[in-house]
């Protein structure tokens, strides 16, 4: 099973993480899987760009950004060229390094 490095972040992971997932699981399901609460306002169907991740490590593994998710990706605080949807990013056989940018679009936070 791929593994997810994940960056630290001050406030979904504090200290950083390391996750296994299935290979077919959304980088987005498999933070929310192991707790990292990851914003997803939209509920994970391609339609905010809440969940934007930056892929330090294993970006060419991921399945293709379609259309869709590079138009709103337009949008996103803190674009880098290997920023992805997490919704969308598709995890393969390859291990990943994934960083949360520190803000999102999204002002009005759910349980908070």
């Amino acid at each position: 099973m791929p593994i997810i490095k994940i960056l630290p972040h001050a406030e979904y992971c504090p200290n950083g993480a390391e996750i296994e997932a299935p290979a077919g699981t959304s980088v987005c399901e498999a933070l929310l899987d192991n707790g990292i609460n990851i914003e997803h306002a939209c509920d994970m169907s391609c339609a905010c760009t809440t969940c934007h991740v930056i892929v330090k490590e294993g970006f060419n593994s991921l399945n293709e950004a379609e259309e869709e998710e590079e138009d709103l990706l337009d949008r996103a605080w803190g674009l880098q060229p290997q920023s992805r949807l997490s919704c969308q990013a598709i995890l393969a056989r390859e291990n990943l390094t994934v960083e949360i940018p520190k803000y999102s679009i999204n002002h009005a936070k759910e349980n908070h």
